[in-house]
């Protein structure tokens, strides 16, 4: 017996819409209660909150494509600003008059002139007689658009005076949206996480054709049996899922098990699971190159530059810094010459090194440095000339925050702070590899 019934729809699309969004049964009969028949008036504003993955964005794409309601779907991350967010729904909405992509360009630069556009592009698409939807994802970024903004798609119904149905996709909660002054309050619906027996059999449904059902259904047990403690997020859990099942298929594959030989099987993914369970939601390296591993038996940890330990996203002239502060604390103050002047004329290691100086600098740890030197060592190793703003001073600080330099002293010392830079020699060189800078030429323990 069908889950899902409404008078308004066929059966068979209802049908073949339950079949699309398992275990989300009870949201989208709720949604199609509010959204009643075509010609009726919905509710003016629909307020749809969860986590992250738990299929807001998705149950409303099938629902409306699947029942082939007037709808236009926009991401409020892509469109960032009034002026895109409002002239995007614009777009979309000849788009839908003519058939076509929509090639003239809209102009909307103020929310009066969105109103009378929008009433001139229902009017022309005749939409008089059925409910058109607009679904803003990322509804949250709203909040740092103009004031008069969420007010206005609140009540989109009540300024148009037409037919439509504002939907509003979050992560937050509507406490968290809701103006200081007051507006209209939307219909709030929860969408809650997903439970592991409905991770199961979401997870199940993907199963490949060479195999069978119950096969791959106790394949998701197993995966999810690890990973359901760390992760709930269904996108990750089915990246896992593909990522691993050719290395739980082995035995079958080779003969030494038949589908049924649960215990083997686990045997042989059950230490791949664990090194997977390293890199949840960090992808510090691609599928290609994880599924190389396994076929290798490596470790995660031996592609150069890919750890999470070795690698860091900073700003291009940060990156230069951090290295500008590690040869400052690893080279003597005597080698600088030697290092970052054009014309030093030939000088060999061993007129630097005094006859007691055998002991590499690296394993006697970083020196402390002046502010000074370390701009100085900046401007010799960066191509372009940078000035001493106030945008590199507050870098500076900005490593400090992430523990990637120590200031040493106190604040108030006369001749200026003194820092350290505090990471590895790996670390420096993952990092002045996105630059292509080479790092051993200027250090002098490498000479």
């Amino acid at each position: 017996m069908p889950n899902l019934e409404h008078p308004a729809y066929p059966a068979a699309d209802l049908l073949h819409l339950e079949s699309l969004v398992p275990c989300r049964e009870s949201q989208v009969s709720t949604l199609l209660s509010i959204f009643g028949e075509r010609q009726q008036f919905s509710f003016p504003c629909i307020f749809i909150y969860g986590h992250t993955s738990s299929g807001k964005t998705y149950v409303m794409q099938t629902l409306l494509t699947t029942l082939q309601l007037p709808h236009v779907f926009v991401n409020c991350v892509e469109c960032f600003t009034s002026r895109l967010l409002l002239e995007e729904i614009l777009i979309q909405l000849q788009s839908r008059s003519s058939g076509t992509e929509q090639t003239s360009p809209v102009h909307c630069d103020t929310l009066n002139d969105f109103v009378r556009l929008f009433k001139q592009a229902v009017d022309s698409q005749e939409l008089q007689d059925q409910t058109l939807y607009i679904v803003l994802d990322r509804a949250e970024q709203l909040r740092e658009m103009e004031a008069n903004i969420l007010p206005a798609f609140l009540r989109l119904q009540e300024l148009t005076d037409r037919n439509v149905t504002v939907v509003l996709l979050s992560e937050i909660v509507w406490e968290l949206f809701r103006p200081n002054m007051g507006c209209f309050e939307p219909f709030t619906m929860y969408f809650p996480d997903y439970s592991i027996g409905h991770l199961q059999k979401i997870l199940s449904q993907n199963h490949p054709p060479e195999y069978s059902a119950d096969f791959y259904a106790a394949y998701i047990n197993i995966l999810l049996g690890v990973f359901y403690m760390v992760c709930r997020d269904l996108k990750e859990l089915r990246h896992l899922a593909a990522l691993n099942f050719a290395k739980y298929c082995e035995p079958v594959v080779r003969g030494e098990a038949n589908e049924r030989d649960t215990r083997k099987l686990w045997k042989n993914i059950e230490p791949h699971l664990k090194k997977a369970m390293q890199t949840v939601y960090l992808r510090e390296i691609s599928s290609s190159q994880w599924e190389r591993l396994q076929h290798d038996g490596g470790e995660a940890g031996q592609l150069k530059g890919l750890s999470a330990h070795t690698h860091v996203e900073l700003p291009y002239y940060s990156k230069f810094l951090l290295i500008a502060a590690y040869l400052a604390s690893y080279n003597p103050v005597r080698t600088d010459k030697r290092f970052f002047l054009k014309h030093h004329g030939k000088i060999k290691k061993t007129n630097f090194m005094k006859k007691h100086e055998k002991t590499s600098n690296h394993l006697l740890g970083p020196k402390p440095f002046p502010l000074d030197r370390l701009l100085a060592i900046l401007y010799s190793i960066v191509d372009n000339r940078v000035a001493p703003t106030a945008n590199i001073f507050s870098q500076i600080t900005s490593l400090v925050t992430l523990q990637l330099l120590s200031v040493v002293g106190q604040n108030d010392q006369l001749d200026g702070p003194r820092y350290k830079c505090t990471v590895s020699l790996d670390f420096i060189r993952a990092i002045a590899r996105t630059v292509n800078f080479d790092i051993i030429k200027y250090l002098y323990d490498f000479l």
